[in-house]
């Protein structure tokens, strides 16, 4: 990568493994090593030393970044030897990958499959490590569809409920890599652009059910 090439990075509010992730990338562009307290001190987003540390640990361990040399001055610093883009690497301390979130693999998918039901989106979504059952797609497409990522083709037949409607991603609304969340309050929040972009109102409210 050319040194001052400028760094695509996720819009929005970051995490902060997202944001550290970042933050390695432009050193990286800047042709520079970095060491832990260069990446805590870039970030700015009150994560502790240790937390930067882990990640650095499990980066290192999956083989992202590697010891640039010496330490210096007491730390020890690093450089990027794996790039994979935009998205930061989900690592676990010892280097190892967790599987994708069934959500993940579900927004995916919808890039990927084109236009279909409910169940065939489960089926194409689900892995031998992370089952996706029809029942949580067919509430991950309702939020999408009330946020606008995702189209019905074909309503559902009357008395079978969501069973055979059809859903097609809009090609216009792909945000990025990392899926839309539902949160707790049934919110629908986009991590790729750092937006709350469905609110479930109350039935009492005027709003959806």
């Amino acid at each position: 990568m050319a040194k001052g090439k400028p760094v695509l990075t996720a819009q929005g509010l970051k995490g902060d493994r997202q944001a550290m992730w970042e933050a390695i990338r432009h050193f990286h562009t800047q042709g520079q090593a970095f060491c832990i307290h260069d990446i805590w001190e870039q970030i700015a987003i009150g994560v502790s030393h240790n937390r930067v540390r882990d990640y650095f640990t499990g980066l290192r361990k999956a083989g992202f970044i590697e010891c640039d040399s010496s330490p210096k001055g007491g730390s020890r610093y690093y450089k990027l030897i794996k790039d994979v883009g935009v998205e930061a690497p989900r690592v676990r301390r010892d280097g190892t990958t967790p599987p994708p979130q069934g959500r993940e693999q579900m927004w995916r998918t919808l890039k990927i499959i084109g236009e279909c039901t409910a169940a065939e989106l489960a089926q194409a979504a689900t892995t031998p490590e992370v089952p996706v059952s029809h029942e949580t797609t067919i509430e991950y497409l309702r939020l999408l569809t009330y946020a606008g990522y995702v189209t019905i083709t074909r309503p559902a037949t009357s008395g079978t409920g969501a069973v055979n409607a059809r859903y097609r991603l809009n090609v216009s609304r792909w945000t990025g890599p990392m899926a839309p969340m539902i949160r707790r309050t049934k919110e629908l929040y986009d991590p790729n652009t750092g937006e709350v972009v469905y609110s479930r109102v109350t039935k009492t409210e005027g709003g959806e059910p």
